[in-house]
């Protein structure tokens, strides 16, 4: 008992570490590539889209959340509207396989970023980053920065711009996602 008391200690410490390394990561891709541009560090949790929406005053389709998918052997991020979901016809349609999620695990190898935080900035690797045309209705959209905490301000087209960004279209039509969630 006590040596399971003592590995979720390590790993609470790992997990803080990772957190700790990826907001700098964020904060060093912006100084870089866009200085004008505040990381915005909360009290409050945004590690999901209604935290994310309440820690920023913004409706949860404002929210620009980041997921981490794999489609055959490509690794990508697919950033979409805080309530948009993801239409697998679409997705297989563009890129010829299904889209899988990436565990918790594989998610921080591949950004360096913890699930909660994972963004298309200051990322661990090169990794192809596709912004669906969801976010387009938005002048300003938040995604997050790097830690459960952290996020910025940006329009969708800066973002693409910054990130290398291609645009697709993936998210499920509005009333299709309605009657799925109905």
């Amino acid at each position: 008992m006590l040596r399971i008391a003592a590995i979720g200690l390590a790993y609470k410490r790992l997990m803080r570490n990772v957190r700790e390394m990826s907001l700098i990561s964020v904060k060093a891709f912006f100084a870089d590539h866009a200085p004008d541009i505040t990381v915005i560090v909360t009290e409050a949790s945004s590690a999901t889209v209604p935290l994310a929406a309440a820690a920023h005053g913004v409706e949860p389709d404002q929210i620009a959340k980041s997921i981490c998918l794999r489609a055959g052997d490509e690794t990508m991020i697919v950033v979409m509207a805080g309530t948009a979901r993801l239409d697998n016809k679409k997705f297989r349609s563009r890129f010829g396989a299904k889209p899988r999620m990436l565990g918790g695990e594989d998610v921080v190898e591949m950004t360096g970023h913890p699930v909660g935080g994972v963004c298309p900035f200051g990322l661990a690797s090169p990794l192809p980053v596709y912004c669906d045309v969801s976010l387009q209705r938005f002048d300003e959209v938040v995604p997050a920065a790097g830690d459960i905490n952290a996020a910025v301000r940006i329009s969708p087209s800066r973002m693409a711009d910054l990130t290398g960004g291609v645009w697709i279209d993936v998210a499920q039509d509005i009333a299709v996602a309605e009657t799925a969630q109905s």
